[in-house]
């Protein structure tokens, strides 16, 4: 590629943008180590590729080829797709460039700048309380740097060039701006992956571009075993019916178009709806045993861009690896009832889901450390609960903005996220879900007060040796921790139980709730629930199986 160009168009910027993805999805296990806290969550890397993939997914929407359309493509896509903290500060950095593009062919340097800037103001607008020394600090320094260099001899290879080394400068100094990295011996995550993205950039500018196959990550490629659908079969489950539709002018009133008519249809023909509008894109997801009634009623106002028809019954008869998709197949056969209030919450492991669903949760979506859901997942709950006013407890502090930027994109509800950032707290707010005062307010106050002096503990075990608060942390070993505090590190997992337990002062506390993960024995869980009765007879406790991953145990208290 040249180095004299001087000018970005909506070509140029998709390969930087792809290029860019690609670096990162390629490095996404480098910044996943990068953790402070050493426990396998595979969580920021994971969380920024999987969210720039949306945008990559995205830019097949693009209205057009220009670079103020593709850009709005790419942040919409992101914005779905945004989970985890990273990804969404990541989803609002592109959102704001795109912004900063709207309604253009192509830019000057100075206005891809100008564009940057606007990025790095909605990215921190994301944060309530910005902390520098993250991801925020790099995209903020890279940029003003990289601006303040320009002059008439720029060309936007050399743009970047300093972009990058600016970026890579503010990364390195992040630990002295954050003394929990400094201790961890790690530079910030995020940041991380942000550089690895304008590497990518550079890389393209210099005929380097990098290439992946970005259409084979979120699950097996394995091959679809036909016979599970023979000539003597019968067709039970229908056929999971996914599209995008462009809304057509000429078929239709694109912005009066009702999506609420839409889902009418949808209701009539099957189940397990999900629909809704970004721009002038209709996204579908719909069970049904007539697809082809859905092709027929869609093309009466627009056309479609992409279509997905796979038999469920096919997908039913899948090994464990489709046993995600397969719990759709549990969902009600009708849209459920509409109703005034509904709690949509977070939780891992099918114990965990179940306990969560008996005390009055209407959706848990599958998520937790290892698995941060995206906005779309979010939205894709709103629609299913069908309510008025509608109540989020995300239950992970990694999970919070990704709730929050999905409410904002929703118009169907007033939803409202409750910043709720552990297990614990979750579970204290839906042991106490009463909706009887009938007024939102109210009963948001007082999920904000439930979850009050809860304590979560975790225990995990270590994937690297670290120091974390002052505690030595060997790999391999068992950490305990509570409220991102390391309060113990040892060999043996029972030990790092009863010595967290010991350090949150559980003796003088009312209860102990103690939730099991998947790696803990039946014969384990007696001995320990043995030993608690017999140390704390005067603290009421209970025992839930969990089957989480990640953590060994989850304690929680008050």
């Amino acid at each position: 590629m040249s180095d004299k160009i001087k000018e970005i168009d909506g070509q140029l910027y998709e390969e930087l943008f792809l290029s860019g993805a690609a670096n990162l999805k390629e490095n996404a296990q480098i910044v996943n180590d990068l953790n402070v806290f050493p426990i396998p969550d595979g969580d920021t890397g994971e969380n920024m590729f999987l969210t720039i993939k949306g945008g990559v997914d995205g830019l097949k929407n693009a209205e057009s080829p220009s670079l103020g359309d593709k850009a709005s493509a790419i942040a919409s896509g992101m914005l779905l797709g945004a989970r985890g903290n990273s990804g969404v500060i990541l989803s609002q950095l592109f959102y704001g460039i795109a912004e900063g593009l709207k309604g253009k062919t192509s830019v000057t340097i100075e206005e891809f700048a100008s564009a940057l800037g606007l990025g790095v103001k909605c990215a921190y607008g994301a944060v309530a309380k910005p902390v520098e020394g993250t991801m925020l600090t790099v995209a903020r320094e890279a940029t003003a740097k990289a601006s303040e260099s320009i002059d008439e001899n720029t060309t936007v290879a050399s743009f970047f060039d300093k972009y990058l080394e600016e970026m890579k400068s503010s990364l390195e100094r992040t630990p002295d701006l954050l003394e929990v990295l400094k201790e961890a011996g790690v530079i910030d995550s995020g940041g991380a992956g942000l550089v690895y993205i304008a590497e990518g950039f550079c890389k393209a500018l210099g005929g380097e571009s990098v290439k992946t196959d970005f259409g084979s990550e979120g699950g097996k490629n394995t091959a679809v075993d036909f016979s599970k659908f023979d000539e003597n079969c019968e067709m039970v489950y229908g056929y999971c019916t996914e599209m995008l539709v462009r809304l057509q002018k000429s078929k239709t009133d694109v912005d009066a178009f009702s999506v609420e008519e839409l889902v009418a249809f949808l209701e009539s023909v099957g189940d397990s709806v999900v629909a809704f509008k970004t721009g002038t894109i209709i996204k579908i997801h719909v069970h049904t045993l007539t697809p082809w009634k859905v092709f027929q009623h869609c093309q009466t106002f627009g056309e479609f861009l992409t279509v997905k028809v796979e038999n469920m019954t096919l997908q039913h008869n899948e090994t464990v690896a489709e046993k995600k998709e397969e719990a759709l197949f549990k969902m009600p056969k009708k849209v459920r009832k509409h109703k005034k209030f509904a709690t949509v919450t977070v939780a891992s492991g099918d114990g965990l889901t179940q306990v969560f669903e008996e005390m009055g949760a209407d959706f848990v979506i599958n998520g937790g450390q290892t698995n941060n859901p995206s906005a779309e997942d979010f939205i894709e709950a709103f629609d299913e609960v069908n309510a008025d006013v509608i109540f989020v407890l995300p239950n992970n502090g990694n999970i919070i903005l990704a709730a929050k930027q999905a409410s904002e994109m929703y118009d169907k509800a007033d939803v409202r996220v409750i910043e709720s950032k552990s297990i614990g707290h979750g579970y204290s707010i839906l042991s106490m879900l009463d909706y009887g005062s009938d007024d939102a307010d109210e009963i948001e106050s007082r999920m904000a007060s439930d979850m009050q002096d809860i304590i979560t503990g975790l225990i995990a075990k270590s994937v690297r040796t670290t120091s974390v608060n002052g505690v030595k942390v060997g790999e391999g070993e068992y950490m305990g921790f509570a409220e991102k505090v390391m309060y113990v590190s040892t060999p043996d997992r029972q030990d790092a139980l009863f010595g967290l337990i010991e350090k949150l002062d559980t003796s003088s506390r009312e209860y102990l709730i103690l939730i099991y993960g998947k790696t803990v024995s039946e014969e384990e869980r007696e001995a320990v629930a043995s030993l608690i009765g017999e140390k704390y007879p005067m603290v009421e406790f209970y025992e839930i199986d969990g089957g989480q991953d990640v953590y060994d145990y989850i304690l929680v208290t008050q």
